[in-house]
Parts: C-alpha cells; structure tokens; sequence
C-alpha cells in the first residue's frame, strides 16, 4: 500500500531477519557481546512509496548457510512488513560478490551510514578534548586517522572471529585497506537500540577505491563486503557495496559490470 519511507527502519528490519533465523544453528549468535556474521542494505531506493512499487534488499554473510536460512523462511512467509512499510517478497536471488583477483581495481560504496564511535582511552592519542568520558562519534573534526584505526580494528575481531586462525588480520599485513576515501556526508538519526531505548548517532556515508594488492587483501576486502564496516552491522549499519570494478592488469584490461 501507500506508505512513507521509514528512514529509522533499522529496528523493525533487524527483528524480521532474526525471526527468519529462530531455530538455525545462528539464533545463539543474537545474544553474543560481539560482531555477527551478517549484515544488509536498506530497502532501496529510498524513498516515498505507492501501491505495486517494487524495492530491492541486500543480505550479507560471511555464512551461506546463514543466507540460506534466511532465503528460506522469506519464500515461505513472504510477509515483510519494516514498521509502517509493508512488503511482499516476490523473489528471491543469491549474489556473489567478490572484489576480484589481485591487480583488480575498483569503487566501494557504503549503501547505509557507517557508525565509528572513539573510545575515551584514546582521546589523548588523537587530540580529542570533550567534557565527557564516554565513547565519541566520529566526526570530519576529528580527521581520518581515528576513523581509518577503528574501521581496521573493527574488521581485526571480525577476522578473528569469521576467518581461519592462521590467515592475517588487516592489522598484521601491510598497507591501506583502502587507496582512497571520499567522504559523501555525515548525518545524525535517532536509533533503536534495542526495545524501549532510543538514541540518536552520528553516521558516515562514503565512496571507497581499492586496488586488490595480493590473496590477503582480497579477504579482507570481501570480509568487508560479509560483514560491514564499523559498527552495529546487524542493525543495518555500514553496509557496503561494489559499484565500479575493472581489471586493469596487462592483456585483462576490461570493465567488471558491478551489482547494484
């Protein structure tokens, strides 16, 4: 039917793909005190919507059987209702994205705003001078460097948890995990954190390049992909997507069409 696009539709999505995992081996992860192995887009575009309009959403795993949980229960109860959003699943379609072979060149963007909170012990360390003790979000004053520090140390758990012992992390290999970042906008939302509590964060939106350097830096690249960059990726946050790839190694230049 009609309805108003629900920006603070984090909340609601979160609880539908959580139902969808009730009685999966992964129903044990929600109440776990680290990073999940998933992460999802907005219903996108965005947008004010009309009856029969049709809208596109974005699972992400570092687990396929995860995805195939999920895929499941959506093609047996369509019913997707986000809040005041009501949807109808019409299909369902698995993805593959890779960020491709080392020499592989391209674009990442983050489809939701990317939360980066600072700790306070670290404060002193970036310069930071706030009459509070308690974890600050990342804004363009505070330059890129706490940004790039907690986006790698983040995706190092990440690691840690979802990938094999004996690879390296982001933290232990050399380089950037990114060429460059251009940052799109920051913007504030109110948030439900959780039933009942309600606060209101600063986010990040950005456009990526990376130039995959060798096996290790595809991982973690791709690991970005699974699982977002940042925090709060199983309430929607930090999702990230491919839009430009190309090859451009010698005798493959080519362009790469990327999902969208």
């Amino acid at each position: 039917m009609d309805a108003a696009y629900d920006n603070t539709y984090h909340h609601k999505l979160r609880g539908r793909l959580w139902q969808a995992l009730q009685e999966s081996p992964y129903e044990e992860t929600h109440d776990k005190n680290q990073p999940k192995p998933f992460t999802y887009s907005n219903p996108f575009p965005p947008g004010e919507m009309s009856e029969g309009d049709s809208r596109s959403l974005l699972v992400a795993s570092t687990e396929e059987s995860l995805l195939a949980h999920i895929a499941e229960d959506l093609t047996h109860d369509r019913e997707l209702n986000i809040g005041e959003m009501p949807f109808h699943v019409e299909e369902v379609t698995p993805l593959s994205p890779d960020v491709g072979e080392p020499g592989t060149s391209g674009t990442i963007e983050t489809g939701t705003g990317v939360l980066v909170r600072i700790p306070p012990w670290r404060f002193d360390e970036y310069g930071i001078d706030t009459d509070h003790d308690e974890a600050e979000f990342w804004r363009p004053k505070h330059t890129m460097e706490p940004f790039r520090n907690q986006i790698e140390a983040n995706l190092d758990k990440k690691h840690d948890l979802f990938c094999p012992d004996y690879l390296p992390g982001p933290s232990e290999v050399g380089g950037d995990l990114f060429d460059g970042a251009d940052l799109i906008k920051t913007f504030s939302i109110p948030v439900t954190v959780t039933q009942g509590q309600r606060e209101t964060w600063v986010l990040s939106k950005w456009r990526f390049d990376y130039t995959v350097r060798d096996d290790h830096h595809r991982r973690h690249l791709n690991l970005a992909l699974d699982t977002g960059i940042g925090e709060r990726n199983s309430l929607g946050f930090g999702f990230v997507n491919i839009t430009e790839k190309s090859d451009r190694r010698p005798g493959r230049e080519d362009s790469i069409d990327a999902r969208s």
